[in-house]
């Protein structure tokens, strides 16, 4: 296994986080987080049965109308609960942003904007094969922050093996969608569902080998291996301040047109590395 510098406790930027945390909105009282999780979300969608959603909703609105943060999924614009989710949420002071399940349309995105406070960044989750097909459209839909994989669902829906080959695709266009649509951060990939390290490192390199830069987790023992395998490593870091200082920060010791790749993407690790407290 790769090894990776040590990691010093920080905010991580919500463009750049790599752990998402789903915690239930019944356990809307676990806080804070622990440190290795970048990002925490607090389901009231799949972990909430039907009939527990409205005191969900309050201990959400009870923990975030106070000096606790977090992201929060809300069910999806075709369900009678969404409607219910946003006015629930609309005006608390410690909502982060909203990660929007089984998005199928741009128009579900600036629906749920419009019923949110001005600027509170939206992620819509995708989860089948109509949300997949309507990706660039949700990617540029006015309030669209990342986009998220919801592989499980999408498997269900499409009939589609949790193959790595199998999901290859659908991860790809993400990553290359939210590119096009010049999106803060790359994709979230879905979580590992299975309790073993070397699956979820598995899973996380084959992530990351497509461009995804998140990974939603269901327990906080995931997240440091998540964190660790979508972190330059060591030797990323080292090989990119050595490029620096090689070519130069302004690019003046450039030689051909291949040092201007090269320059970039370690300037990319160097700012992922800072950002990310790496040494």
């Amino acid at each position: 296994m790769t090894t990776h510098p040590h990691r010093t406790a920080r905010t991580i930027r919500a463009d750049l986080a790599r752990s998402w945390l789903l915690t239930p909105a019944t356990r809307a009282d676990v806080f804070p987080p622990p440190a290795a999780v970048d990002a925490m979300i607090l389901d009231l969608e799949d972990a909430v049965a039907p009939a527990d959603k409205p005191g969900a909703r309050h201990s959400v609105a009870d923990r975030l109308g106070g000096e606790h943060a977090a992201w929060v999924r809300v069910n999806d614009a075709t369900t009678v609960h969404w409607a219910a989710d946003l006015e629930a949420l609309s005006g608390l002071p410690g909502l982060t942003g909203v990660m929007l399940a089984k998005t199928e349309s741009g128009s579900q995105v600036e629906a749920t904007r419009e019923r949110l406070p001005e600027g509170t960044p939206i992620i819509p989750l995708i989860e089948s094969a109509m949300g997949l097909e309507a990706a660039p459209e949700i990617a540029r839909a006015e309030g669209t922050f990342r986009l998220a994989f919801g592989s499980g669902d999408f498997r269900r829906d499409t009939g589609m093996s949790d193959d790595l080959t199998a999901m290859a695709y659908p991860r790809a266009r993400l990553v290359i969608t939210s590119r096009a649509a010049r999106l803060a951060g790359g994709p979230i990939d879905g979580p590992t569902v299975a309790a073993n390290d070397t699956i979820l490192q598995r899973d996380c390199e084959a992530a990351v080998s497509l461009g995804l830069t998140g990974r939603l987790c269901l327990h906080p023992d995931q997240a440091p291996t998540v964190n660790r395998a979508l972190s330059p490593s060591t030797a990323d870091i080292g090989w990119a301040h050595e490029t620096i200082t090689d070519l130069g920060a302004d690019g003046r010791r450039v030689r051909d047109g291949s040092d201007l790749p090269r320059l970039a993407r370690a300037k990319r690790i160097a700012e992922l590395a800072q950002a990310f407290g790496l040494h």
